[in-house]
């Protein structure tokens, strides 16, 4: 996939639809907000790079949101994407609507005595929320630069909690200093917000007019009709201004994407750098084609970016999850198969991403496929990843050595769930002795040999066979012969014998 082929636009949707998920809401409202906020920019007769900046920034004015995710969730029960739902709306309301909205959102599964204490916390430590929205828009600011935009973005997410009253964050800027990018995007984002609720959107403009809106801003507003805004791909990217731009360096773009994921929870800080890493360098051990290796790397860099749909109370747990916490774990791949598969130039690292919790024996999530079906980018990717998260700390167990962690990986592959092959090529990008992984197979069969062998046993015909494994029924031939050779049978039923002999099934 060529850099070039990536519009910028649409790496900004993509990263749209993962703050979607870290704010708590459906995916598609980042894409909404943009769409509205282009036709209040055109509305207010602006520049052609004022909307182009007010396109861009209304796709990433939520882009800091996982940075203090964690804390979030200990202050709010846990959810910390319900907390962010709940407040969301009142940014721009005034002191008593964002009062009730607080109580509502801290520790609402929390027993009485407890959920009072932590709402004395909150509301005794005001200081907490300006240093935690200062923190957003610092960092917002940081990838936005990273992402080579255009200074304004940059700025005006330096400042996305601003307000025309002044008493916004994180420098209580006022009227005009306020960034007009922000000035409207927080309008139409609230707008989104209203019409999905089923608020009154005048009656909601209206009240805020000259407070937390700009007055220029309301009155543009009060003439659309947000009802017919869809979330649409397509839409967004045809509503930004000509001529678009290509995102020049699209590993860096992606590891943007990764740093944004990994801030989700301090137990994962620099695990999807440390999964492409070792599944780039496993890949190439393999023998992949070039190509192959870059989209794997790739692949890494973004499988885990579901993981933003599940709140960090979860994540987080030092105990053992709980069956419903588990359900949405599992989840966490699926959301990232939506991400993806949404924005056209990214969807061919999809596949990948979204399998990286699958395994061999069928045991794995969230497709539930298993064996041939697990292509060998997929088996790398999921050993490193096993591989990455055993090498550091998680809030139920420290981090183990690399001498430990291959260990648990050899026990996965002797049960089955992981490829052979696969984890000795990420153990030896690792620098790993591959020593423990080594295991003679019966009669100098080769691992693809099993594989065949295993699919015969299975009833398989060779046409079958060949479109399980992905290769010609001619090679499917070959195998076979070379396996009734080695291990001195002439029929199939002759290699189900040995095979169940030898615990290579069942």
């Amino acid at each position: 996939m060529p850099s070039t082929d990536l519009r910028l636009a649409e790496l900004l949707s993509s990263l749209s639809l993962a703050s979607d998920l870290g704010l708590g809401q459906p995916l598609g409202h980042g894409l909404r907000t943009c769409l509205l906020a282009v036709q209040l920019a055109t509305e207010m007769g602006a520049d052609p790079s004022v909307i182009r900046s007010v396109h861009h920034v209304a796709l990433l004015r939520f882009l800091g949101c996982t940075t203090d995710a964690s804390e979030t969730a200990r202050m709010a029960g846990g959810d910390d994407l319900a907390f962010n739902r709940t407040l969301g709306p009142t940014l721009h309301g005034g002191g008593l609507e964002a009062m009730r909205a607080l109580v509502a959102a801290v520790g609402p599964g929390e027993g009485p005595v407890r959920r009072i204490r932590m709402l004395g916390a909150a509301m005794l430590d005001p200081g907490a929320v300006a240093e935690s929205l200062a923190m957003h828009c610092e960092v917002a600011g940081m990838l936005a630069r990273r992402l080579g935009l255009e200074e304004s973005v940059v700025r005006s997410l330096e400042h996305a909690y601003e307000r025309w009253d002044g008493k916004g964050l994180p420098d209580r800027m006022a009227g005009s200093d306020v960034p007009i990018e922000i000035r409207i995007a927080g309008v139409a984002r609230d707008i989104d917000l209203a019409t999905r609720a089923g608020v009154d959107v005048s009656a909601l403009l209206t009240a805020r007019r000259g407070k937390g809106y700009d007055p220029a801003v309301v009155d543009a507003a009060l003439s659309l009709d947000p009802t017919g805004i869809d979330a649409d791909l397509d839409a967004v990217l045809d509503a930004e201004p000509r001529p678009v731009t290509v995102v020049a360096d699209l590993d860096e773009a992606l590891t943007v994407l990764a740093d944004f994921i990994d801030l989700k929870s301090h137990w994962t800080r620099g695990h999807s750098r440390r999964v492409a890493e070792l599944a780039a360098k496993a890949g190439a051990e393999a023998g992949l084609a070039a190509a192959d290796v870059t989209t794997l790397g790739r692949a890494a860099l973004v499988h885990d970016v579901g993981r933003i749909g599940v709140e960090s109370g979860v994540w987080d747990r030092p105990g053992p999850l709980a069956a419903d916490d588990w359900e949405k774990v599992r989840l966490h791949t699926y959301l990232t198969q939506r991400i993806l598969a949404r924005c056209p130039q990214l969807a061919s690292l999809e596949p990948l991403a979204s399998s990286h919790h699958e395994r061999l024996d069928g045991g794995g999530y969230h497709r539930n496929v298993s064996g041939a079906a697990i292509p060998p980018a997929g088996r790398i990717l999921a050993a490193a990843d096993v591989l990455a998260a055993l090498m550091a700390d998680r809030p139920h167990r420290p981090a183990m050595s690399l001498t430990e962690a291959i260990a648990v990986l050899a026990s996965e592959v002797e049960s089955g769930r992981l490829d052979r092959a696969a984890v000795s090529c990420v153990v030896a990008a690792a620098g790993g002795d591959t020593t423990p992984l080594k295991h003679a197979l019966p009669a100098g069969l080769s691992e693809r040999e099993v594989e065949v062998l295993k699919l015969i046993a299975g009833g398989r015909t060779n046409r079958q066979m060949a479109d399980v494994l992905y290769i010609s029924p001619k090679t499917v031939g070959r195998h076979v012969e070379n396996i009734y050779a080695k291990i001195g049978v002439s029929t199939r039923a002759g290699a189900t014998v040995f095979a169940m002999e030898h615990r290579l099934i069942g």
